[in-house]
């Protein structure tokens, strides 16, 4: 009977040798941070990062201020968060990564991946694509967002007197 013993002993351990290493793995992934926004790549990154973050200053930095219905502070900015869910990151398990950058002159184009898991069942395996397309203009020497398919509002290029106005 030892033997029986020392087989489901030797099962136990090796269960809580893999949850103990599963543990670690998720602690030592690094956490996200902030780049240099010296290219279109690092704005677009950042911007989608502090939304992430609920860092609505930062966001609100990465605006390009020509924009009609630029939010005039951070305040503004987190107001339009709130009121618009395309902005909103209520599903914590996407992820966002820049893919490629096409640039013309002082005009800058990026496409980011998105991509989520929602759960398979037995059709799917539940990993979610979308590519989308956030644009960027130098202004001062610094890129700023003028555009975006994704965690972007249309009612930035507006202005507020317009009558079509998206409030």
């Amino acid at each position: 009977m030892k033997n029986p013993d020392k087989f489901l002993i030797g099962i136990v351990a090796g269960i809580l040798l893999l949850i103990v290493a599963a543990f670690l793995v998720v602690l030592a992934r690094p956490k996200p941070e902030y780049r240099n926004d010296d290219s279109p790549e690092a704005v677009v990154h950042n911007y989608l990062l502090a939304l992430r973050l609920g860092d609505y200053d930062r966001a609100h930095e990465c605006l390009s201020t020509s924009l009609k219905g630029y939010p005039e502070d951070a305040k503004s900015f987190a107001d339009d968060v709130d009121e618009h869910y395309r902005l909103r990151f209520d599903n914590r398990d996407v992820t966002l990564d820049t893919q490629s950058t096409t640039t013309r002159g002082n005009m800058a184009t990026v496409e980011v991946l998105e991509s989520s898991f929602t759960g398979g069942d037995l059709f799917s395996n539940g990993n979610y694509y979308r590519r989308f397309k956030m644009k960027l203009r130098q202004e001062g020497g610094e890129w700023k967002l003028v555009d975006g398919d994704n965690y972007w509002t249309s009612c930035w290029e507006q202005s507020p007197t317009d009558d079509s106005y998206c409030w």
